[in-house]
């Protein structure tokens, strides 16, 4: 059986590329899940990615990857980021199954209300400011390298 990471989007991320282009890159979205997909299949592991605009589609998919038995979750929230304690109680309630948190922006270098998340106490991780690669970075906390 492959092992899997699931790679959750939030909000307005699929505008990755369009969207603020001097914050979030000018990589398309379509580009992004494809370097994550290869990257992860370098790793030995599937990258199951998703995105939505809406907050329970996000915790469906990580209650399905929890009782799937996915190796991990790497979720950029997106603006639930600051807003969602529906978020952060279902990072608690899938313990042990680890969930890091990225931003492609630095978050803690943005608007004050950017600089709290509610998912951070309870992720095995937060990774902000390294673009894409972050995703990259995310993936292998998830994986112990």
């Amino acid at each position: 059986m492959t092992k899997k990471i699931m790679v959750l989007n939030g909000p307005n991320l699929n505008m990755v590329g369009i969207r603020e282009p001097g914050i979030y890159g000018s990589t398309s979205y379509k580009d992004m899940i494809e370097m994550i997909r290869k990257e992860a299949e370098k790793r030995g592991v599937e990258a199951d990615c998703r995105q939505s605009n809406h907050e329970g589609d996000l915790l469906d998919w990580m209650q399905e990857a929890y009782f799937q038995k996915y190796e991990g979750i790497v979720i950029n929230p997106g603006a639930y980021t600051h807003t969602s304690i529906a978020l952060a109680d279902c990072v608690k309630a899938i313990a042990p199954l680890p969930v890091v948190e990225v931003h492609i922006s630095d978050i803690s270098k943005r608007e004050k209300f950017r600089q709290v998340s509610y998912e951070a106490p309870y992720c095995k991780a937060q990774i902000a400011g390294e673009g894409l690669q972050g995703y990259v970075h995310a993936m292998d906390v998830i994986l112990g390298k």
